[in-house]
């Protein structure tokens, strides 16, 4: 056996691939992925499975006589066999294209992570062993309730390996969990939805959520219809984070200056300073946020308006994005940093908004005269980037409540509004709480967020939908 053929460890992968580069700078990332997951319909389990792979990107660097350019190559299931052409085909991409725009210096001088020669972190279904036995309970208690669960519970753990040229040998285990869980009727008349965002599965009970969906098919017996308007409504915590995770992934500085976002100020310049709720708003991401922790260094596969490949290996601080209601930061990389004039401010991979609120979401409902109760939100899409007015559907229960009790459900709207006027808008956050993004949970999982009361949320139409 040849001792390429030995080198199967991520870090050694790493290690042989920057050996192998002839390019002016290299940057290698390894993720090692593993995953398990559990689904189940109508009260029973369906399926089970634990996969893993590999992934390896390799970022070279030249220096030709117009300036740096950068090719940037990704692989699956690479072997060591396969490293050399991984490593030219980089090469060759870098050569071929054009000057970067974002061109950097490669990151240098950040200590080496202790764990970078560890082998990787990987789940496995063990990481369901107290959550199986309470979803046996679950399935149990529904089925004497006369309701049908379906849902799926996923666990991904991703060990992410970054090797420079400079120096740098970083490394980042970044656990995610997500759990989805559906109740129906039996005649599929009524479905209701809850969602929880998880590192290990220790801090989620199926029968709490089983629970709660039998009251919200409670509310469901009752059918009222009503019809499109403005309403008072009640934003619980996954619906303010999926407006707000959208709202932040258009928060890129240099497209602020340069007119194309709702953070561009008319007539040139950018937002930056200006109050956008009377709520004293908290919207910050931090690395370290205890049950939300994410990755304490950029991790840059490509480069865009956000990110940078030339970034890979940057310490991202804890950064507050609104601060008292005003717009405080937009996301930079080092390039857009210089092109702005504005601080450095590399994204995001939590999300956190707090008002000080401390009722919880059947509080609000309590001290509510006469408004709507939202589940959550789907088929999020932009209609327009300049005030980022954003349409979307309701789903899985829209109750209307009354003197402070839930009196029924009524019929499934499309919205349109942009998250921007809705935190100008708002009259009351409830208290933050850890909650999963029903719409981007493919995407982006860690946040934290409150319930939001809005005074005239724009249900622009009826929807026939679910």
């Amino acid at each position: 056996m040849s001792s390429s053929n030995r080198i199967t460890k991520p870090h050694e992968i790493v290690e042989r691939a920057l050996e192998l580069s002839t390019s002016d700078g290299c940057v290698v990332i390894a993720d090692e992925e593993s995953s398990a997951n559990l689904r189940w319909a109508g009260n029973a389990l369906t399926t089970n499975g634990v996969t893993r792979g590999r992934t390896l990107t390799v970022i070279a660097t030249v220096d030709g006589k117009e300036g740096t350019a950068s090719g940037v190559v990704s692989r699956s299931a690479v072997t060591a066999d396969d490293l050399e052409p991984l490593v030219r085909a980089a090469e060759a991409a870098a050569r071929g294209a054009g000057p970067a725009e974002d061109a950097q210096s490669l990151v240098t001088g950040t200590p080496a992570s202790p764990a970078f020669t560890d082998a990787p972190a990987e789940t496995t279904s063990a990481v369901f062993a107290d959550f199986a036995p309470a979803l046996g309970e679950a399935f149990a208690r529904a089925r004497e309730g006369g309701r049908e669960l379906y849902g799926f519970a996923n666990h991904e753990l991703v060990s992410t390996y970054v090797g420079t040229s400079t120096g740098l040998r970083l490394r980042h285990d970044q656990p995610n969990g997500t759990l989805e869980l559906n109740a129906k009727s039996p005649d599929r008349q009524r479905s209701a939805w809850a969602g929880r965002s998880t590192r290990d599965f220790k801090d989620v009970d199926p029968t709490v959520l089983d629970a709660e969906l039998a009251v919200r098919l409670g509310w469901a017996e009752r059918k009222i219809d009503l019809p499109a308007g403005r309403y008072e409504t009640l934003l619980p915590p996954t619906a303010v984070a999926d407006l707000l995770i959208y709202q932040m992934w258009s928060a890129a500085a240099r497209d602020a200056v340069e007119g194309r976002t709702v953070f561009s100020k008319p007539g040139g310049g950018t937002r930056l300073g200006e109050k956008l709720s009377e709520l004293p708003l908290t919207l910050r991401s931090d690395p370290n946020a205890p049950g939300l922790e994410s990755a304490p260094f950029v991790i840059a596969h490509s480069s865009g308006d956000d990110a940078s490949v030339f970034d890979n290996g940057l310490p991202v601080p804890a950064t507050e994005w609104i601060r008292g209601g005003q717009l405080n930061r937009l996301s930079t990389t080092r390039h857009t940093a210089g092109l702005t004039g504005m601080q450095l401010s590399p994204g995001f991979g939590n999300l956190i908004l707090d008002a000080g609120g401390e009722k919880s979401l059947e509080e609000m409902v309590a001290a509510t005269e006469r408004g709507l109760l939202l589940t959550c939100l789907w088929y999020i899409r932009e209609v327009d980037p300049a005030t980022l007015l954003l349409t979307g559907l309701t789903r899985d229960g829209v109750y209307l409540v009354e003197n402070g009790q839930v009196v029924g459900e009524v019929n499934n709207f499309r919205f349109n509004e942009s998250p921007v006027d809705l935190l100008s808008r708002a009259s009351e956050a409830g208290r933050t709480e850890k909650t999963l993004p029903r719409e981007w949970s493919d995407w982006f999982t860690r946040a934290a967020m409150p319930a939001l009361r809005i005074p005239d949320f724009n249900m622009s139409s009826v929807s026939k939908g679910v």
